[in-house]
């Protein structure tokens, strides 16, 4: 008899923790998202473009939702991974660029379909790169980097902050287009691509002007050309692709949010509409537009079409460099 009562007593004390572990479950109910702290996971290193979008975003969103809401960096596929596998229910979210469209292609074994397992909630943001060489190298302009190029095929290099990364992807376009044979040194961050080219390792880079663009102000990398129509304000003297003599190169940085396969789409047009409101605030557009940032949203089904072209567009781009 007393063995008996308390087996219930056990049974009364498990009922009573799942009860409390119910109770507080977040509901989908999209009028009451996010009812719980938010991880926006940046699978780029602390400094990172991504990194710096981010920061300024959970803050923001943070003050709208009455939530915490935090970055959390996990460079590389781990850092993909562990979004594509979340539980889909508006509490784990990803901030990446438009190099995920062709992780894919550069991993064959993945443990995850990039483009399946996750669905687009909004754009936030794009944004010209800046080509960069090393302070003392002997080109100075983008026609005498290809002219480099062209008379030791292989001979030159570049680098990157990574595989599949978008500074990745504006160096195998610039050899598309132009035509050359230049190799790639990916690193593990937009930081230490910038210290090869500052050091000499390599002949050239991509960048973004509010990661590298005062190191070309101060002169430790030499500032070739900007991609998009216009001349950056910060960088008056580096010109366009276009007035470097090289129009055909188009090529501008994307970056957007995207949830686990399967959340809700009442909460993914929620936090696509709360994203929007927050890229719209003055503030926010007068911290990034002076660095080229062009803060922009989208609806959860258009941003979806962009990865679906991208991938297609980029996917022949990087599976020869496989």
């Amino acid at each position: 008899m007393r063995r008996r009562h308390s087996l219930w007593i056990a049974f009364a004390a498990i009922a009573a923790t799942c009860s409390g572990a119910w109770a507080q479950a977040p509901s989908a109910d999209a009028a009451k998202y996010p009812e719980q702290l938010v991880r926006l996971v940046v699978p780029f290193s602390a400094g990172s473009m991504t990194d710096l979008l981010g920061r300024v975003l959970v803050d923001k969103l943070s003050e709208r939702w009455k939530q915490q809401v935090i970055v959390e960096n996990r460079p590389g596929l781990a850092g993909t991974s562990s979004v594509a596998k979340a539980t889909a229910d508006g509490y784990t979210l990803m901030l990446t660029s438009n190099g995920h469209t062709v992780i894919g292609n550069l991993n064959k074994n993945l443990s995850f379909d990039p483009l399946q397992d996750v669905v687009g909630i909004s754009q936030v943001a794009t944004t010209p790169l800046i080509l960069v060489a090393p302070p003392e190298s002997t080109t100075k302009s983008v026609k005498e980097l290809i002219e480099a190029a062209k008379a030791k095929p292989g001979a030159l290099n570049y680098s990157s902050a990574g595989l599949g990364s978008t500074t990745g992807i504006a160096g195998e376009l610039f050899k598309q287009t132009t035509q050359t044979d230049i190799v790639h040194l990916p690193f593990r961050g937009l930081p230490e691509s910038q210290t090869a080219v500052i050091r000499g390792d390599v002949a050239m880079a991509f960048t973004f002007f509010n990661v590298g663009g005062d190191l070309v102000q101060s002169g430790k990398m030499r500032g070739l050309a900007v991609t998009g129509g216009k001349r950056l304000a910060g960088l008056p003297n580096v010109p366009t692709f276009t007035e470097a003599g090289v129009p055909e190169f188009q090529y501008d940085a994307w970056f957007g949010i995207m949830a686990p396969a399967g959340t809700p789409k009442a909460i993914v047009d929620k936090a696509s509409k709360d994203i929007a409101e927050v890229l719209a605030a003055p503030d926010v557009k007068a911290r990034f537009e002076p660095q080229g940032v062009e803060l922009m949203s989208s609806a959860p089904d258009k941003f979806d079409a962009v990865i679906k072209s991208d991938a297609e567009r980029f996917g022949k781009l990087v599976k020869p460099a496989n």
